[in-house]
């Protein structure tokens, strides 16, 4: 094939794109604004040290599972994965009682039903209607057309509010949603089920990190004869006879091409058009002005050596026991729950299964807090960028992090002593970095009363213009692989 195809954005979206591409013999040129590929799923590094961005624990990567199917596919399989503890891999703490996610349906069933035991015949109904759902999505998988369900028309609360009656496990449920929008008025029941199916199937760490992942990428790119450009700020899609034929960088540079793939926001894409566009225009315009989904807060922390043993599981702390829209709430002098990620130790020995032996898992380095951060707080800052904020903007992020650091220790006392260095990210530092609108952390917020306008389609109303992304159909490692998987074997075999 001489077909030349031109990928807008280096996140997971664009760089599985890229990849599938390439190894069908296509030309691809993937324009990255910044000189670090990867997005959101990038590592930075300060010191000797990587810091995750987006990427903390995944799901599915079990022996036939959705997202070990897709990575083998792919060719991401074999990195070093590391399988958390089967008998806790997220463990939640509200009101000072402790509850643990389980790995497995009925292990998760079991484990749950221990403290919640008239609620067995609800937990039971849950995991059957996550195991439906990942039915569906196995389907698209194996490249069949990508629908709506009927659980994108139905909201996670109402649900689960239909098959549970004590309110504490409802909540429980939600507590280690952290990796999405946890809102009780707009999430759809498929996004929520979608995400926890995965997690509760297996979950894993990376690691090595994010960068692990995307070099990876990378490498099969340019294997395949594509190329991977940094730098390159796209500033201009020129269209002719309602088709794009070329980007026009900040720089000056110009890629022509056939075909075309966004993986920034679509949001983004609007400003790009500096012609009429026809009725293209509309969509794009609607796309700048649906609702997006929160930003977070991350608090990077590195230890002191043989300080805190590793712990192989996500630890999730509340001081309020209403964690379904607590985000809402949530404020950098009142910090109300904490998602607490541990780094994979360098030094950490993982059998090719994924397995680490308990006893032998060493002393953790670095920790992640993230908590969910509303626009409200930085949008005094909004008009600065990065490192020209002022004191009071620094202020504001040592206060914050202070405040995470003293929930974290409800559940690690003495953290603070432990800490040797510590960074802070705001909604502002992923704003300044992909440009996406208020720093969303999930892309475009998903309502099930709309679900049309929220559950967006690859294909644009511009014919060789393609979408992949957080943005469309799914958010997270697993679902922004299926949507990208979806994009080259269904949609792009009919156009090309």
């Amino acid at each position: 094939m001489d077909q030349k195809v031109i990928i807008i954005g280096s996140g997971l979206g664009g760089l599985v794109t890229a990849t599938l591409l390439a190894r069908q013999g296509l030309k691809v040129t993937v324009l990255e604004r910044q000189r670090q590929a990867g997005g959101c799923l990038q590592s930075y590094r300060r010191g000797r040290n990587d810091y995750d961005t987006g990427l903390h624990y995944v799901g599915g990567l079990g022996e036939g599972q959705i997202l070990d199917t897709a990575f083998r596919k792919i060719g991401l399989r074999d990195l070093p994965w590391v399988r958390l503890d089967a008998d806790g891999f997220d463990r939640i703490t509200i009101g000072g009682e402790e509850y643990r996610y389980a790995e497995g349906y009925d292990a998760f069933v079991n484990t749950l039903a221990e403290k919640f035991p008239s609620e067995r015949a609800g937990l039971q109904a849950y995991v059957d209607q996550l195991q439906e759902i990942n039915e569906h999505t196995l389907q698209w998988l194996n490249g069949q057309t990508m629908t709506f369900p009927d659980s994108v028309a139905v909201g996670a609360w109402d649900y689960l509010h239909s098959i549970i009656h004590d309110e504490r496990l409802i909540q429980v449920l939600g507590a280690s949603s952290q990796k999405m929008e946890l809102r009780r008025d707009t999430l759809p029941l498929f996004n929520f089920a979608h995400s926890n199916s995965s997690f509760i199937a297996s979950s894993w760490r990376l690691k090595g990190g994010g960068n692990t992942l995307v070099d990876r990428l990378v490498t099969m790119i340019e294997k395949d004869g594509g190329e991977v450009l940094r730098r390159k700020e796209v500033e201009e899609l020129v269209v002719r006879d309602h088709q794009v034929v070329a980007a026009r960088c900040s720089d000056g540079s110009v890629y022509e091409g056939s075909l075309f793939i966004s993986d920034i926001h679509p949001a983004l894409l609007q400003g790009m058009f500096k012609e009429k566009i026809g009725r293209g225009g509309m969509f794009f315009r609607r796309m700048a002005t649906q609702p997006n989904t929160m930003g977070m807060l991350t608090v990077s922390l590195k230890l002191k050596d043989g300080q805190l043993p590793y712990f192989n599981d996500n630890r999730y702390v509340y001081r309020t026991t209403d964690v379904w829209d607590y985000a809402e709430e949530n404020r950098v002098d009142d910090i109300k729950g904490l998602m607490i990620s541990c780094r994979v130790p360098e030094d950490l020995t993982v059998a090719t299964d994924g397995q680490v032996e308990k006893g032998h898992m060493g002393y953790a380095r670095q920790l992640d807090l993230l908590t969910p951060m509303p626009w409200e707080d930085v949008k005094a800052w909004s008009e600065t960028t990065t490192g020209r904020r002022g004191a009071d903007y620094l202020s504001m992020k040592e206060k914050a992090a202070n405040h995470c650091i003293a929930l974290a220790e409800t559940v690690i006392p003495g953290l603070r002593e432990m800490v040797e260095e510590r960074y802070v990210s705001t909604p502002l530092t992923w704003r300044d970095y992909d440009q996406t609108p208020f720093g969303s952390a999930f892309g475009l917020r998903k309502d099930y009363h709309q679900p049309l306008y929220a559950m967006v389609s690859a294909q644009s109303p511009i014919r060789n213009l393609f979408l992949t992304g957080q943005s469309l159909m799914l958010h997270g490692v697993e679902g922004v692989t299926m949507t990208a998987l979806n994009l080259c074997e269904q949609v792009l075999p009919k156009w090309l």
